[in-house]
């Protein structure tokens, strides 16, 4: 069976290196670091940007109502993407953000949106300022804000919003809110999925959006789920996540850059689906010449809970309604095992 297992990641490997495209393994790895929200150099002319998310909460815990509305109507991109600052402004901010980008989203409640490049945005679903559990849910390659409503290919049960509403829905429950949170660019092709560099990149900006959540809400707790390469990125962030994190949940996915629990260094809980139809499984674990993300977190001997995913039929309905797989994910974003 090792024999097997080293056949089928040379031969994955090589099939990917070889095919013609526009982007190879070979090539040098997207630089991937997190920009600066929009409009910083034009608020640091004005007051100073905070270090980190303990800060900004600070910085606007001085400030009166009517400077906190007057900075958010001169600075939305910075008020709208600072991890800290308060929730109902960064919602008042995105929304002016997202009127001015023509995005016309301006019913919804939204945490961070950044047109630039890939696009960055996260949807809240439920009553953030009074939930008990908040759910941050990762998608994985081919999300980007230009879909992240309609679905990566046009297809709605792709859409990141789709799945957080589809559970907040099964949560029945004020106790738990749920962000859609595309916070990080994710690959679009093998080229870059199979590295883990933009896994690194977003985990550094979730291992800060999950700080602001607890700067603003200490007595909530946190559960991350992670689709696809959304569980890389939260692997790569799990050792630095805030204690207020009780669970993480990975589906679908091609591994968290680890090979067991113990390596994840976290106090989490945590939990791994896989369907047996999901073509995630046939990818090759490990590592080699740097490609590939370590042992699968549904392969048994990774060592995390088990959850039933038995009658998801492809790599993106784990969230879809009557399925076993969103019944498990709803008792764990409740705190229910």
């Amino acid at each position: 069976m090792n024999l097997i297992k080293r056949l089928r990641t040379i031969l994955a490997v090589t099939a990917v290196i070889v095919a013609p495209a526009a982007g190879s393994l070979l090539a040098p790895p997207v630089t991937a670091s997190a920009p600066r929200p929009p409009g910083v150099a034009a608020w640091r002319a004005e007051h100073p940007y905070p270090s980190d998310p303990v800060a900004a909460r600070d910085w606007f815990a001085g400030r009166s109502d009517s400077e906190r509305h007057a900075l958010a109507a001169a600075h939305p991109g910075v008020v709208g993407n600072l991890d800290g600052a308060p929730v109902a402004l960064r919602y008042e901010a995105n929304r002016r953000a997202m009127l001015a980008a023509g995005i016309d989203r301006p019913d919804g409640d939204f945490l961070l949106f950044d047109p630039r490049g890939r696009g960055r945005v996260a949807q809240v679903s439920g009553d953030l300022t009074t939930a008990r559990r908040i759910v941050v849910l990762v998608p994985g390659m081919r999300n980007r804000l230009q879909n992240f409503w309609r679905g990566v290919g046009g297809q709605a049960y792709r859409s990141p919003a789709v799945w957080a509403a589809d559970l907040r829905r099964a949560a029945a429950s004020d106790d738990v809110a749920v962000i859609a949170w595309l916070g990080y660019d994710t690959p679009q092709g093998a080229d870059e999925a199979a590295r883990a560099n933009l896994a690194e990149a977003g985990a550094d900006a979730l291992v800060t959006f999950v700080d602001g959540l607890v700067a603003v809400r200490p007595q909530a707790t946190i559960v991350l789920f992670g689709h696809s390469y959304g569980s890389t990125v939260i692997g790569h962030a799990a050792a630095r996540l805030s204690p207020r994190v009780t669970d993480i949940a990975v589906f679908g996915s091609p591994g968290m850059g680890v090979d067991d629990v113990a390596a994840l260094r976290t106090g989490a809980r945590v939990w791994a689906g896989l369907s047996d139809r999901d073509w995630v499984g046939w990818l090759p674990a490990g590592h080699m010449l740097g490609l590939g993300h370590g042992t699968a977190p549904s392969d048994p001997g990774f060592g995390a809970r088990p959850f039933p995913a038995a009658d998801v039929h492809d790599h993106d309905h784990y969230l879809s309604p009557g399925t076993d797989s969103l019944a498990a994910l709803t008792r764990i974003a409740g705190g229910r095992s």
